[in-house]
């Protein structure tokens, strides 16, 4: 994204959300949050601005947004951060079709691996380094979430549930935030033409590893966690998976 848009973004989220109004959907990378985004665009009847410069009107503003400062109408989406990774491995590490051609570039040059597509070989070392040396964003999923996590006057949605029953999540996070009501019925209707299938053109579960949707399924993580994985993972984030419901104790390690 050029400087002056960015500088321009994070000052109409920082001073302007509560005023325009804006709606922020924000979200650790590669948690469904631009997929909320173009549902609740859609829904509310508003603009969602991507790689463009936003205009003073009420819009979607999607991000990853560590301070709250100064924000307002604020829609967390979370998602299990052990599928966080193995979806943060493939956009980190392959070039897909949303311009993140100099994060594997910067992210290449910091890890470097004999096969990029040995995820199960590699997801240790990709691990350590997300936690402990990335540079974008400059934080991790375990600060975003003793950040953003029950945060007062912060609407939020699990990728899960939305993946279970998208229609009746979108439906009751548009009234959370903005307080408009619509029907279950249209609700789906939105999610339908917004779901994974429609928009990849392709089912759940069939993988494109250069694609920015990339599989669009819940618990993929299983498929490329080895042991070693699982238990670095745990010592990292186990705590804050447990405290956003994902695991109800560390047991899932073994």
């Amino acid at each position: 994204m050029p400087i002056v848009q960015s500088i321009v973004r994070s000052t109409m989220v920082r001073l302007l959300s509560g005023h325009v109004p804006l709606y922020i959907v924000n979200e650790y990378p590669k948690s469904g949050g631009t997929w909320v985004g173009l549902m609740l665009a859609e829904a509310l009847n508003i603009p969602f601005p991507r790689n463009c410069m936003p205009k003073l009107e009420p819009s979607i503003m999607h991000g990853h947004f560590l301070n709250p400062f100064g924000m307002k109408n604020v829609l967390c989406v979370w998602r299990d951060g052990r599928d966080v990774m193995v979806s943060w491995y493939y956009h980190c590490l392959f070039v897909n079709e949303h311009s993140n051609a100099f994060l594997v570039e910067l992210t290449r040059r910091d890890i470097c691996f004999e096969d990029y597509d040995d995820i199960l070989g590699n997801l240790p070392q990709f691990i350590d380094y997300v936690f402990q040396q990335q540079k974008s964003p400059s934080f991790s999923w375990v600060d975003f979430v003793c950040m953003w996590h029950n945060r007062n006057g912060v609407v939020n949605v699990h990728y899960e549930d939305l993946k279970a029953e998208a229609g009746k999540e979108l439906q009751r996070i548009a009234y959370e935030l903005s307080g408009n009501e619509f029907t279950l019925e249209k609700s789906r209707e939105i999610a339908e033409v917004f779901s994974f299938e429609k928009i990849a053109g392709r089912q759940c579960g069939e993988e494109k590893k250069n694609g920015f949707m990339r599989k669009g399924i819940v618990g993929d993580w299983k498929n490329h966690f080895s042991k070693e994985s699982r238990q670095l993972f745990d010592s990292y984030a186990g705590d804050e998976l447990i405290k956003l419901g994902y695991e109800v104790n560390h047991d899932w390690v073994e």
